[in-house]
């Protein structure tokens, strides 16, 4: 049995393809004479069908016959920014098919040759592609096939290339130009899906008697794979259509090779491979069936996987297995306004979506990841209010009694009174934040799912289980760190591990003490002694005094009988004046000991407050008593 095998890469790549869809697309939408700057493709059968169409290409001499209005599709090689000026200026519709792998390399020249950097492309010198990408650096750059045509050379050059260059070229011009200058960005802008095919058709070339090489006799990078193929196989040939390969070579080949350029449709790889098995000794290898595959029936919502097959920051164009690519913007990928998708995705990397439409304007089939991660989202938002199970969100806005949050990009609301286990003054102070949730309703209503969801719980069962370890490691007589959280008039709340502790205002000093907030603030740290604990009832009794010594303690050797000592007067008796000689310790000023003359009460000659010397008459450390005298000082 005889063998025709199709290259695993061969005919259309996404670049061509896409041109000639958006050219077809614009005929439906405008419904008149379409007109292509130059011929669409270097492929003459699809050029006649274009024409079949009314669309026809039009030399960059003849657009000045065009009128407002008219409607011009660019090619997939690109053009310069003069060009596209000049259409803009005569009031055109331009359609803009420049290949994506192109628009990049303009980009790059543009920017590199305002930076001050000359300019070096490896291609052909009058291929379209390479003058538009010349007309990026006002028509500057050095043209090179191979580094032949490089002499002397500045010391910075950006070097790019021709898509469909061959890999061989690019190194031998690197090699060259790394010899003669220190400083230079070389930028490989060969196609990946020009390197595929070219590497598909020489491996197959190896195996086969005779290699058909399929595309127009311009088109540039067919000419590449004829040379290619032709290096390993003596018996290779070049055609653009089924109707000019040889019968010697299907009569005389046991097996036969075929390959085609990007311009090459499908129609005629089919057309070459149907002429080969006329005589029906031929078997055809898997290739050719999924070319078959355009009749796939697809429906908004259903689920496909495809492989990406060009990429820039804001699309990726992935392959569906249908007839129309599929298009996947960046806002179907993310909501992040700071990503780009050439951070997430590589061309070749295969991604499940969501179709969303079945058509844009540019004839491509919508798709969606966001949808995807979305009806993710909604099952695990369900799964988890079944199960109780807890969940992460980000909250980004407030709204009136609460927040709003986002999971997987899902609208989840967090009543004010399910944030924290307190009041909330400023609900914004949480936006950005990422919290630990429960799903308490999910409800799924004519208008959307209703989804609320909270912390209270999970706050509760948190500070519960503090509270138990807590209470665990404490102890009766237990010195520990504390933080005060309110005061009253009776007292303070001091937190320890989680509980509250009172702290009595008796227990905060040996010193008399009218008020708590006179001694402590809110969010002090204290060092506080354990009084009492019951861990049944939950009652912490705390004291600061218990941390220091008492100051009545050998009272009548720090106050000998006789001295003179310095106090301020603290409060009045009808029958004296206490004065404070130190926090915890008050001697007794009889009235009549306060002065000589006679006087009916103490607050005729002291004030609250007054520094007064005095003479220590007594002292007694058992009942806490020093009796004073002021009179005897004077």
């Amino acid at each position: 049995m005889k063998n025709v095998v199709l290259a695993d890469k061969a005919g259309f790549c996404f670049g061509v393809k896409r041109a000639v869809d958006k050219a077809l697309s614009f005929k439906e939408k405008y419904n008149k004479r379409i007109y292509t700057l130059g011929p669409l493709i270097h492929n003459k059968d699809v050029v006649e069908y274009l024409k079949s169409k009314e669309i026809y290409p039009i030399e960059l001499d003849k657009v000045n016959q065009l009128e407002e209005g008219d409607v011009v599709i660019i090619r997939s090689h690109g053009t310069s920014s003069k060009v596209i000026q000049m259409l803009q200026n005569k009031n055109l519709i331009i359609a803009d098919a420049t290949c994506p792998h192109v628009s990049k390399i303009h980009e790059k020249v543009k920017k590199y040759y305002e930076l001050g950097y000359d300019i070096i492309i490896v291609g052909d010198l009058n291929h379209p592609e390479v003058i538009g990408i010349n007309g990026w650096c006002s028509d500057s750059a050095l043209i090179t096939k191979d580094g032949s045509n490089i002499e002397n050379i500045n010391n910075k050059v950006c070097v790019v290339s021709q898509t469909t260059e061959k890999q061989e070229n690019w190194q031998k011009v690197i090699n060259i130009i790394t010899s003669k200058t220190r400083e230079f960005i070389a930028i490989n802008t060969i196609c990946n899906a020009t390197q595929i095919r070219q590497k598909s058709a020489s491996e197959l070339s190896k195996k086969v008697d005779s290699m058909i090489v399929l595309g127009g006799y311009h088109s540039s990078n067919t000419t590449k794979l004829f040379e290619i193929c032709k290096q390993n196989c003596n018996n290779t040939i070049h055609v653009e259509n089924a109707g000019q390969i040889p019968a010697k070579i299907i009569k005389n080949s046991e097996n036969i090779g075929v390959t085609a350029g990007a311009s090459t449709p499908d129609w005629i790889i089919k057309e070459a491979i149907a002429k080969m098995s006329e005589n029906k000794e031929y078997e055809f290898n898997e290739q050719l069936a999924y070319m078959d595959q355009n009749d796939v029936q697809i429906a908004v919502g259903d689920k496909v996987k495809g492989e990406i097959i060009s990429l820039n920051e804001k699309e990726a164009f992935v392959n569906i297995g249908y007839k129309k690519d599929g298009i996947l913007p960046l806002k179907e990928v993310s909501k992040d306004e700071n990503i780009v998708l050439t951070d997430i995705f590589n061309v070749g990397n295969e991604v499940e979506t969501k179709i969303i439409s079945l058509r844009n304007d540019d004839g491509y089939v919508v798709l969606s990841k966001i949808e995807i991660e979305r009806e993710e989202a909604y099952a695990e938002l369900k799964d988890a209010f079944n199960n109780k199970t807890t969940l992460k969100i980000v909250i980004n806005e407030t709204v009136k009694g609460g927040v709003i949050g986002r999971y997987k990009g899902v609208r989840v609301f967090i009543p004010a009174s399910h944030i924290e286990l307190f009041h909330i003054n400023d609900l914004s102070s949480y936006i950005g934040k990422t919290l630990d949730i429960t799903i308490i309703e999910y409800k799924v209503q004519r208008k959307g799912t209703k989804i609320v969801a909270s912390r209270r719980q999970l706050l509760t069962n948190e500070k519960k289980e503090r509270e138990c370890k807590a209470w665990q490691s404490l102890e009766k007589g237990q010195t520990i760190d504390g933080e005060v959280k309110r005061l009253t008039n009776f007292g303070a709340f001091v937190d320890i591990n989680g509980i509250d502790g009172l702290l009595h205002v008796s227990e905060i000093s040996w010193g008399r003490i009218a008020k708590p907030e006179d001694v402590l603030t809110v969010g002090s740290k204290v060092k506080v002694y354990i009084l009492d604990l019951d861990k049944e009832n939950k009652k912490l009794s705390l004291s600061m005094k218990k941390l220091i010594a008492n100051p009545w303690n050998n009272a009548e050797e720090k106050y000998p009988i006789g001295n003179i000592v310095l106090g301020k007067v603290v409060r009045f008796a009808d029958f004296g004046a206490f004065i404070e000689i130190e926090p915890g310790v008050d001697g007794l000023v009889h009235i009549s000991e306060i002065s000589h003359k006679r006087i009916n009460k103490p607050s005729d000659v002291l004030n609250i407050g007054d520094e007064v010397k005095a003479k220590i008459l007594n002292v007694s450390n058992g009942e806490k008593k020093i009796s004073l005298s002021i009179k005897e000082v004077e």
